[in-house]
Parts: C-alpha cells; structure tokens; sequence
C-alpha cells in the first residue's frame, strides 16, 4: 500500500423528486409524499458515502462498483451498496475511521431522524455512531433545491490503514 496512514475522500450525490414515497435517506425509510428517482433506491446519502469511502482509498466510485446499466442494481438497497464498498475497502487494507454528511433539502428535515441515520450508517460502516456526523441545512430557497425538486450530499470519509487499527 501507498499513501499515508490516513487518507480522506469526498463525495457528491444528488437526486430529483418524483411523486410517492416512502423516501430513501441514510439508511432509513421516512414517510413522504416523494421519493428520490434513481436506478437503485435512489438514496443519496449512501450514494455519496460510499463515492467518499471508495475515493478515500483509491477504489474508485460508485459508478463502477454498481453500474446504473446493471439490472441487479434496479432498485438495490443502498445501505448493502455501502456495506459491499465497505467490505471491499477493508480487503485493500483500510478501515473508515470517521465520516461527516451534509445533506441539503428545502423541505426534507433532517433532524428528527439524524439518530437514526448515524446507527444506521455506523452499522455498515463498521463505527461507532459518535463517529458518523450528518448534518442538514436548507439552500435558503435558491435554485433547483430551493424550489423543492430535489436533494444534494456532500460526504468526506477518514480511512485508516487496518494495521492503524486501534
């Protein structure tokens, strides 16, 4: 392995609304009147978690892990998506240390189920919730999140060579 022993990743997703729900968000299925249209179930939040956890180690995205081409990724659970990256990111060496979320959403509150999300999350990642962050914030009525027809997800990830583990 190259590198340091700590390396950190980015990640980016964003995902229309389209009518009905429930919607996918961070492992979780929270009742709405929307969901978010995607190949698999859509869930952002997982989506640019796992890009951030693949680029932190240099296995690169999501895309090529889980081609949106593949027909056995219609509709697939996001969470087993991350926890396969995951899985794959231990094999190279590495373990996540700690990840933090941004996710930005008009009228998706993310509060009442950040709790949620983080055991959530933490599960697949193999951390401990303290150590998984989610954060929301509005785009303050501006542009296409402002006007409602979607969300986006900034992610970065903290990886560790395993040997590193504690």
């Amino acid at each position: 392995m190259s590198g340091g022993a700590v390396r950190i990743g980015i990640g980016y997703d964003s995902h229309r609304f389209a009518a009905g729900g429930p919607l996918a968000l961070g492992g979780l299925r929270i009742d709405a009147d929307v969901h978010l249209a995607g190949h698999s179930d859509g869930d952002a939040v997982c989506h640019a978690l796992t890009d951030a956890v693949l680029g932190a180690a240099g296995l690169g995205d999501i895309g090529a892990l889980f081609p949106d081409t593949a027909a056995e990724n219609a509709g697939r659970d996001s969470v087993e998506m991350l926890a396969l990256a995951v899985a794959q990111l231990r094999e190279a060496g590495w373990r996540v240390s700690q990840v933090d979320l941004v996710v930005v959403a008009e009228r998706i509150r993310i509060a009442p189920h950040r709790e949620d999300m983080r055991a959530r999350l933490a599960t697949a990642l193999g951390v401990a919730p303290s150590d998984v962050s989610v954060k929301g914030k509005t785009n303050e009525g501006m542009g296409w999140i402002g006007r409602d027809e979607g969300i986006a997800v900034i992610a970065t990830a903290s990886v560790v060579r395993a040997e590193s583990a504690a």
